[in-house]
Formats: structure tokens, C-alpha cells, sequence
């Protein structure tokens, strides 16, 4: 099948930038990727392998590797932001200088700033005003995917050709995409679910048990699409891939970083030592101050989401939190 561009930018050097530049590169796509810090750059041009976020795997001779944004958006038909939520402004602050008045914009990162609770395109929109954006979002851990194991996304915009284009450009035996015109649901769906992952970490690291884990997901979901339905989002989107799928990958998987951080949590150790531990961002954390500031605008109740940002930013013990869960007023599901 003929690529449906030639050549796409990947802004973010880290795991999900790399493994979107080696499925486009793998459909022939002539694939540059930004990064930010010219040290790992060099590393990954040096070794043609991003040791440092997804080790072992060699990058094919049409990837290359650059710290020049304008070098990277050269030609560029499609720019994916692999950059995690609060560093995007950073850095769309160099890229939208030399990113074109037309361009393409597609957007892997999960979160919401927190400073300003936007979404990763609404921040992006502010530098590239006339771009046209979309999300790619949904259950995707990076390593799985790199390993060309199964997996299913969803590619979101409010222009139906840019959704096309992405589902396009990334579809592989092994990668599955379909399109979605909710962009403001999936972006939430993408965001909210690190929070509830903390969540299900921290059930893990106080052995809280398997039914306990269930009802987080199920009343997690609840939450969350509460919020998304009070934003404009559209029901179903919460139902699907973006979101309850995505939810239940993170909530399960033994090497997600939210879910991770949660049972370190929940077993003791320190949110700020959780934090330096990580070789990677743990976007939960922040998310969470942003959720919650976008719950009490809506006046939307996410009991959860209160209770995790209670445990990370007011040492409330983890038991504790999920002692307040249990006791809330009894009321009909």
C-alpha cells in the first residue's frame, strides 16, 4: 500500500516518539525526530537505537535523528508532538516558530497542563494557530508496540481528512486505527485514565485485592466520563478504545509508569522519591491537580481523583484514602 505522505516529523525523542517513528517509518514514510536535549540525540545518532527510552531495537536507515527543529519540520507532511504534557509549551515554543502555517498536526501525549488545564492541542493551538490538529490516542504501551504485538487506536480531529490521514499513515498487520471526530473526549479519555492507574498502583501496593481493582475501573470510568460529558465529549467515546480500553491497559500492566508509580506509593516510599526514580515522566501526578481544578469549574464529583490527589499532595495514606472511598453516603449505582 502507497504511503499516504512521504515524510513526517516526530517532535519528542522519547518511548512514543520513537515507536511512532519506526511504525511510520516501517510503511516507507521518511521519519525525522526532534529532541529537545542534544546529549540524547547524539546517543541515538550515534548508536541508531534509543537506548535510553526503548533499548534494543535498531532504527531503519529512512529514521534519522536531529536537536535542529528546522531540520526536522523540512518537508514535513505530518508532525506528530510526542512530548509529554508539561513540557509541550516549552518546546512548541521552538517548534512553532519553524512548524508551517498549514501544517498537520497529530498529538500522542496524555495529560493536562497544569497550570492552565488545556488539553496537549489546545496549548499546541495557541503557537500554530491555523494547523490543523488531531489526536492519536488509546491503548498503546510503547514497548508492546514496538515489538509489533496487537494493538488498537483510535485517531481523532474535528477534520475528518486529517483523521484519514493518520489512520492512513499508521496502520500496520499490527496496529490497527480507526477515526473518531470526538477530539475533546479522547484527549480527556487519554489524560483522566493516568489518574485512575495511580489508583490501581496503589491498590496493588497495599494488596487491596482484585474486587477492590474492578470497582476502581468501573466506578473510574464513571468519573471520567462525568467530566468528559460536562466538556462537550461525546458518551460513547468513553466506552471505547480511548477510553475504557486505554483505562484498562494502564490499570493492569506491570510496566505502566502511572500504575507503577502508584504501588511504590502504596507501599511507602515518598511521592517526591517516586518522582526522581522515574527514568521517564509519570503524567498522572501533575494530571492530577489539572483534573481535579477541571472537576471543581464543572462542579462534577470525582471522588477518586480527590482521593488520589489527596495521597500525592496532602499525605493522605493510602489506606486512608480508600477508607474515605468506602464510607461515602450510600446511594443507588
Amino acid at each position: 500500500m502507497t504511503p499516504p505522505i512521504q515524510k513526517a516529523a516526530i517532535i519528542g525523542d522519547g518511548a512514543m516518539g520513537t515507536v511512532c517513528g519506526l511504525l511510520l517509518a516501517s510503511k516507507g514514510i521518511h521519519v525525522t525526530m526532534w529532541g529537545f536535549f542534544p546529549e540524547q540525540v547524539a546517543q541515538i545518532q550515534q548508536d541508531r537505537e534509543n537506548k535510553k527510552f526503548l533499548p534494543g531495537l535498531p532504527l531503519p536507515e529512512n529514521f534519522r535523528v536531529t536537536s535542529d527543529a528546522r531540520e526536522a519540520l523540512q518537508g514535513a507532511e505530518l508532525i506528530v508532538n510526542a512530548v509529554p504534557c508539561q513540557f509541550i509549551r516549552h518546546c512548541w515554543e521552538v517548534i512553532g516558530l519553524e512548524a508551517p502555517a498549514d501544517a498537520r498536526i497529530v498529538s500522542v501525549a496524555k495529560g493536562i497542563e497544569m497550570d492552565t488545564q488545556l488539553r496537549p492541542t489546545q496549548v499546541i493551538s495557541q503557537f500554530v494557530t491555523t494547523a490543523k490538529l488531531g489526536v492519536l490516542s488509546g491503548p498503546s504501551i510503547a514497548p508492546e508496540v514496538a515489538a509489533q504485538m496487537p494493538a488498537t487506536v483510535v485517531a481523532a480531529s474535528d477534520d475528518n481528512d486529517l483523521a484519514e490521514l493518520v489512520q492512513a499513515a499508521f496502520s500496520t498487520r499490527h496496529f490497527r486505527v480507526y477515526t473518531n471526530s470526538d477530539t475533546v473526549g479522547v484527549e480527556l479519555a487519554g489524560a483522566t485514565k493516568n489518574v485512575i492507574a495511580i489508583a490501581a498502583g496503589i491498590i496493588d501496593g497495599i494488596k487491596a485485592g482484585d474486587n477492590a481493582k474492578a470497582a476502581l475501573l468501573t466506578r473510574g470510568i464513571v468519573e471520567i466520563t462525568r467530566l468528559g460529558v460536562a466538556m462537550g465529549a461525546h458518551v460513547d467515546t468513553f466506552r471505547g478504545l480511548a477510553g475504557f480500553g486505554d483505562l484498562v491497559t494502564t490499570c493492569i500492566s506491570p510496566i505502566g509508569r502511572n500504575r507503577s508509580a502508584g504501588e511504590l506509593i502504596g507501599q511507602g516510599i515518598a511521592v517526591d522519591e517516586v518522582i526522581r526514580s522515574s527514568p521517564s515522566v509519570i503524567e498522572g501526578i501533575p494530571t492530577t491537580k489539572g483534573v481535579l481544578s477541571l472537576a471543581h469549574e464543572c462542579r462534577i464529583d470525582m471522588p477518586i481523583t480527590q482521593a488520589v490527589y489527596s495521597v500525592l499532595f496532602e499525605h493522605l495514606p493510602p489506606a486512608e484514602a480508600i477508607d474515605m472511598l468506602m464510607c461515602r453516603q450510600l446511594k443507588p449505582e
